[in-house]
């Protein structure tokens, strides 16, 4: 597999220099669209909010001033060796999604399209690495993002994509795992109770129980889906603290 990271972050603060309004969404939809409108140029810039507000250029500043596509194109440099057996061309672009004050975006629906959906970007030869604004930037967030992007994509490249609970678990671990993701610890007893919450779950294929059993009774709040008494995340957690005791025992 070949990657080449495309810089789009000062890409982004561009746009944002341009006062919210017309001007701002015009220029937007010329940057991404290709000349002849036929599809997108450049696609991770599609799921930024081009009207945002002040927030997200600080965001974008912050991670200008950690030369976080930098950063980017040497997480990818570590680790690109392992994928010479892997078939497949890619870009890859960072892009900030606003789940923070963006009315448009739903973090859980969003997150669970970038971890699931995304056979489109693939056909176009894209990979996108989101970094969201709740969250802080960081040096560990970039290489988190950009080295569980590529580690889904190898997984996505050797066995299809996920349509199951499980396989969608067995996808995130691995991804999750390799890329050396931190996490919160659940405790031996939330391990054990979510594990059971979720067992009769997973072969479902139904959107709703499966988000829910992925990121807990908040996203079932949130979406109006019916709750199953998990924590934030729950399954997510679980499956990489599953896969992390794994690789520590292999």
């Amino acid at each position: 597999m070949k990657i080449e990271l495309v810089p789009l972050l000062q890409l982004q603060r561009n746009l944002y220099t341009i006062p919210r309004g017309q001007e701002r969404f015009r220029t937007y939809l010329e940057t991404i669209i290709n000349t002849d409108g036929s599809d997108l140029e450049v696609p991770p810039l599609a799921v930024m909010n081009p009207m945002g507000k002040d927030h997200i250029a600080g965001i974008l500043d912050a991670l200008l001033a950690i030369e976080a596509d930098a950063v980017a194109a040497r997480a990818i440099s570590e680790v690109i060796d392992q994928f010479e057996d892997v078939s497949g061309q890619f870009k890859m672009g960072l892009v900030v999604v606003d789940d923070q004050m963006g009315g448009w975006t739903n973090r859980y629906t969003s997150e669970f399209s970038f971890r699931f959906e995304t056979q489109q970007s693939l056909k176009r030869g894209w990979l996108s690495s989101v970094l969201w604004t709740s969250e802080v930037p960081s040096t560990q967030k970039v290489r988190e993002a950009v080295l569980t992007t590529l580690y889904r994509t190898v997984y996505i490249q050797q066995n299809g994509f996920a349509h199951t609970l499980e396989k969608m678990l067995e996808q995130e671990g691995y991804a999750m795992a390799m890329a050396g993701c931190t996490q919160i610890d659940l405790g031996a007893n939330d391990i054990a109770y979510t594990r059971e919450i979720i067992a009769p779950h997973l072969s479902s294929q139904d959107y709703p129980t499966i988000l829910v059993c992925l990121f807990g009774d908040r996203a079932a709040h949130t979406l109006g889906y019916k709750p199953l008494g998990l924590s934030d995340r729950a399954g997510l957690l679980l499956v990489l603290h599953c896969s992390q005791s794994q690789n520590q025992a292999s």
